[in-house]
């Protein structure tokens, strides 16, 4: 399981700082997508052999009219929800204020692990600074210096030391599920009734599913781990805030599924924050399902599917590949249909195509709709081969890779998708000079 880690402090002691040191030069985790809002308010991190997601809730939107302490207070509550370790940030030159001893206070009765942080020691000299912070009853304080680089090592030491063991390899015949969306849509829903019992919370409160859980099922002789993503507590009226938070569930589920199912209301259609989670999955190269669920709250007519499926289609442009479900979480309706399509996306993203046929559907391609030229010279793919799978991920060997411009690798990924599926899975292409 993938553990985040969210930075936590007042304004100005350093916190997109260290963020920036400890993500590096990997200041985002998502290309350039259509329809993907990005934030720098999360990236991949590693330390040694551990990867994680870090949180920088320096990138929370607090209201106006909030106070120093009312705001650093929703950062500490929104970071508790969210993360697996909290990061919490002091600046040792400024020494301690109230609105550290507030966040510090909610942070210790949360129970969960702390790793306290003084910035701004440039020198070792200075280290001594650190010793009031004993008084936060946070553990030992470590010393850093986010703009200096110092004490990075051990701060990411003490951070690492509360990840959980490694999980154990699972059965390869296990598909991973991920159910994502965001709250309240029905997530929790679906998997109590594919389990048939109220195993995880359900309420009309966004946002009550309070932890991840992973569930295992079995149907027909295969076996399913489904990962629900843990809600977040209204505690806070900062809607924005608490939107930004679900996705980094989201981030954190979708990187460890097979498959992402993808669930929007019905009741509300397609929003913003749906194509945002949409997004992820596309991003990461998982095969995907749309669930539109609630079906049945919806007055309907013989044009009403088609209605939504083109207002889908226009909001998910970049995934045309992903089926869609309607279904009812609370009758039932279609969520048997769900594992059929689950087996099917997930055959796809392991199907392997062979060198021969694969350079067979491009020659033919390319018989149809000559490559393009640019300034003269034109695009020569010599062949193409296939490299791995979830995605499946194709090299094509060209004369200039610059030359392949993104329409045409469309068209040959259209064409490959004409002759040999790939429903339900995005395709990667990689363009290498032969030379």
């Amino acid at each position: 399981m993938q553990s985040i880690v969210a930075i936590v402090g007042r304004p100005n002691v350093g916190k997109s700082t260290l963020f920036n040191r400890i993500i590096g030069a990997r200041l985002s985790i998502v290309e350039d997508t259509p329809g993907v809002t990005r934030d720098r308010l999360y990236a991949q991190a590693s330390w040694l052999r551990h990867n994680f997601l870090l949180v920088d809730t320096g990138g929370l939107d607090i209201n106006s009219e909030e106070d120093m302490v009312k705001s650093i207070r929703n950062q500490a509550q929104l970071a508790i929800e969210t993360a697996n370790v909290v990061l919490f940030v002091v600046d040792g030159k400024a020494g301690m204020t109230d609105g550290d001893m507030d966040a510090a206070d909610i942070l210790r009765r949360s129970g969960k692990p702390v790793v306290l942080a003084v910035n701004k020691l440039d020198d070792i000299k200075l280290d001594n600074l650190a010793y009031e912070f004993y008084s936060l009853g946070l553990g030992d304080p470590i010393p850093i210096s986010a703009a200096n680089m110092l004490g990075l090592g051990d701060m990411l030491d003490a951070v690492c030391s509360h990840f959980p063991p490694d999980e154990e390899e699972l059965d390869e015949d296990i598909i991973k599920v991920a159910i994502v969306g965001k709250p309240n849509v029905g997530k929790s829903s679906i998997i109590n009734r594919i389990l048939g019992e109220e195993r995880v919370i359900v309420s009309d409160v966004a946002g009550t599913t309070r932890d991840a859980v992973d569930t295992f099922y079995e149907k027909d002789g295969q076996k399913y781990m489904l990962i629900d993503t843990a809600g977040i507590r209204r505690r806070s009226k900062i809607k924005e805030d608490i939107e930004k938070y679900s996705l980094i569930r989201a981030v954190a589920a979708v990187d460890r599924c097979d498959v992402a199912l993808i669930v929007i209301s019905a009741e509300e259609g397609i929003t913003d924050q749906d194509t945002k989670i949409a997004g992820i999955a596309h991003e990461k190269g998982k095969a995907a399902i749309v669930v539109v669920n609630k079906w049945d709250a919806v007055e309907k007519d013989n044009k009403t599917m088609k209605k939504y499926d083109a207002e889908i289609d226009d909001r998910l442009k970049y995934m045309p590949y992903a089926p869609k479900l309607y279904i009812s979480a609370l009758t039932g309706q279609r969520v048997s249909n769900l594992f059929n399509e689950i087996q099917i996306v997930y055959q796809n993203a392991c199907l392997r195509i062979q060198t021969g046929l694969l350079n067979e559907v491009l020659i033919e391609a390319m018989a149809r709709n000559q490559p393009p030229a640019v300034k003269g010279t034109a695009l020569k793919i010599y062949y193409m081969t296939q490299v791995s799978v979830k995605p499946p991920t194709f090299i094509l060997f060209v004369n200039n890779s610059e030359l392949l411009h993104f329409s045409y690798r469309r068209y040959i990924e259209n064409q490959i998708r004409q002759n040999f599926g790939f429903k339900g899975t995005p395709i990667h292409f990689i363009a290498r000079n032969r030379s």
